[in-house]
């Protein structure tokens, strides 16, 4: 079981969790769009100051290849997904919001032939349920279908974003969470200037780009680390629980109260986590020839020559090829483990 990428997810989850409730706070000075400008922006601008002032050694170089996959994430979850959320009459948010899950993960087993089995899919349901049941007393009271069909897309956007960022999830993760936040932070403020937002003071300035460090930069950092040893699919169901951990912030911080729903929707995600953690898949496999660069130890996975000069430190990236394997152990779907079944 790789705990530390279940680790990374969780908390990459409660920090965005975390992060809306706070978030929510600022709205009083900031329209939405606004916020969501500026919440991007923080997290780009403060990882930008990190990848500044951290050694460079050991930051995975993203190949020529892999730039189309992070520029079509960046355009689907930075450019089209917040133009579509931002047209829609928001009523109806709350709730759908959900289906990026759903949708994130059946583009990651149909198209992208991810592994799933009884047990993943019924966790992943009981997760997605549980985001439901939280947001069921904001069910909208919505007249028309535009506003669902463009929230629809919005997550569609977003599950297209999370499954081209798994085809870059080897690259540096601060790089690539730096480069969307961004990119995804100025599109939102341009289209809140669009609007008539006028940018308030400095002091709302600030908390917002704080909360959108540690919300969006260092939680989108961590999703990309969970990616390359979860896959998408298994990942995004551990994000998925994030509501669960804004309801909880909200309760302790905002003196909301618990209902009955919340402890429904506790128990269904508590659930869904307990499939994925207890989940063993385990086959004899086929790794073909494969040329890349990540951080990497030097497992049974890694016995390769070295054409660089190395002083035995590990863990540590380069660009380095895997021959062709055949062996049986428990895996997941990460960087080495993307094959047919």
């Amino acid at each position: 079981m790789p705990v530390a990428a279940i680790a990374y997810a969780l908390i990459s989850a409660a920090l965005f969790g975390a992060s809306t409730p706070l978030a929510k706070m600022l709205l009083g000075e900031l329209p939405p769009l606004a916020l969501a400008g500026l919440l991007y922006l923080g997290s780009g601008v403060g990882l930008l100051a990190w990848i500044a002032l951290r050694p460079a050694a050991n930051r995975a170089v993203l190949a020529r290849s892999e730039w189309p996959w992070l520029g079509a994430a960046i355009v689907t979850g930075g450019v089209i997904a917040p133009g579509l959320l931002v047209r829609s009459d928001g009523a109806t948010a709350s709730l759908l919001l959900n289906l990026e899950a759903a949708l994130t993960a059946a583009i990651a087993w149909i198209a992208f032939r991810e592994n799933v089995d009884r047990r993943v899919l019924i966790g992943m349901l009981a997760i997605v349920a549980g985001g439901v049941v939280l947001s069921w007393e904001q069910v909208p009271r919505a007249g028309g279908v535009a506003g669902p069909l463009l929230i629809a897309g919005a997550c569609l956007g977003w599950a297209l974003d999370n499954n081209f960022t798994r085809r870059v999830s080897g690259g540096d993760a601060a790089t690539i969470a730096c480069l969307k936040g961004l990119i995804a932070g100025a599109v939102n403020l341009a289209l809140a200037s669009a609007q008539g937002a006028v940018l308030p003071r400095a002091g709302a300035i600030a908390a917002a780009a704080l909360v959108g460090f540690f919300g969006y930069g260092i939680s989108l950092a961590l999703f990309i680390v969970a990616l390359r040893g979860l896959g998408t699919a298994r990942t995004s169901a551990y994000f998925s629980i994030a509501p669960f951990f804004g309801a909880a912030v909200a309760l302790a911080v905002l003196g909301e109260q618990a209902t009955a729903l919340f402890w429904v929707a506790a128990t269904l995600m508590a659930l869904g986590v307990w499939l994925h953690v207890t989940e063993r898949h385990e086959h004899r496999h086929v790794h073909g020839p494969l040329e890349h660069a990540h951080v990497h130890v030097h497992d049974e996975h890694h016995q390769h020559e070295h054409d660089i000069a190395w002083d035995g430190g590990e863990p540590h990236s380069h660009l380095h090829r895997h021959s062709r394997l055949v062996h049986s152990h428990p895996h997941y779907p990460d960087l080495h483990h993307r094959h047919e079944h």
